[in-house]
């Protein structure tokens, strides 16, 4: 049995897969032209996230490439991949082995990088505040759709909402689809990923969730595995995917704007103003420089010295 019942074969493979595309080498230089070496290395705090395997990991890295020392407290979801697979990175050199420290509490730290929710944010804040850091809260990604998707991109889409059974920061919760959208026409490309509903967990959150909108008698759209339901919000409950309806793409513009805080990753074939957009499929698979929250995790660690 898995440490993590989340943790399937099937989504550790899909992590380690995404991480070695983005470790590829034409990458890893272009990213390294941009990172110090701190000369006399800082001791920086993580508090990493376990919600899918190995998220952790590039904050690791960005500590150990700008040769700090990461001061790991790991999450009790995710305590045996990342020691795991650092333990294969201290194979290949050793030094680094110096540099990486595991803490159930974390004392005697220059700086803080913590990943949480909007709650655990204000304890970090008022533990981490006298610290340079970076505070990470709840984040969801959106996708929009025009209606000219070919199968193919809505079927890709669908990597982009389902794997890590949606409980990424990446994952997409929340769809915008033209008025008078034909569902069918999301919901039939998706056909293929419907083995999910076979996971317990996953399954048990589907049937919560799809009875407390049958008793309340909410308006929703079902297709045996996953639950569509109107709603203004973005972070919709596991086994459920938010949308909203939308006249033209510039409303839609305006609205994520105003709420970029709130969102990590946008998925769309149309461009959206300023606004950076990942092409379907792409979601889970972010490049090196595609920090979290936006936040230039290199820069923070390049200015500590």
């Amino acid at each position: 049995s898995y440490a993590n019942a989340w943790f399937t074969e099937d989504e550790v493979s899909k992590s380690v897969s995404a991480l070695a595309g983005m470790l590829n080498e034409a990458d890893l230089d272009k990213w390294f032209d941009n990172i110090e070496v701190a000369s006399s290395p800082k001791t920086v705090g993580l508090i990493l996230a376990g919600n899918i395997p190995l998220v952790g990991f590039h904050d690791v890295m960005c500590v150990l490439a700008t040769g700090n020392i990461a001061l790991i407290k790991l999450s009790s979801s995710d305590d045996k991949l990342l020691p795991f697979l650092l333990k294969q990175l201290c194979e290949f050199e050793p030094k680094l082995s110096e540099h990486i420290i595991y803490a159930e509490r974390l004392k005697d730290f220059d700086a803080v990088i913590a990943t949480g929710s909007n709650n655990t944010s204000r304890y970090f804040e008022y533990y981490f505040g006298t610290v340079p850091n970076i505070i990470r809260k709840n984040r969801n990604s959106v996708a929009i759709i025009t209606g000219e998707e070919s199968e193919e991109e809505i079927a890709l889409l669908g990597h982009d909402i389902l794997d890590y059974f949606g409980m990424g920061c990446r994952s997409i919760s929340k769809i915008f689809i033209p008025k008078n959208y034909d569902i069918k026409f999301f919901f039939e490309p998706l056909e293929k990923y419907k083995d999910i509903i076979n996971h317990f967990k996953y399954n048990n959150n589907y049937d919560y969730n799809k009875s407390i909108y049958l008793v309340n008698l909410q308006a929703h759209y079902d297709n045996g595995f996953i639950l569509l339901k109107e709603d203004e919000g973005f972070s919709s409950p596991l086994a459920v995917l938010y949308y909203e309806t939308y006249e033209n793409l510039e409303d839609v513009a305006a609205k994520l704007t105003a709420q970029q805080d709130q969102i990590q990753c946008i998925v769309s074939k149309s461009s959206l103003g300023t606004l950076p957009v990942s092409a379907f499929g792409e979601s889970q698979h972010p490049k090196l420089w595609d920090y979290a929250d936006n936040v230039n995790t290199i820069e923070f660690l390049n200015q500590l010295n």
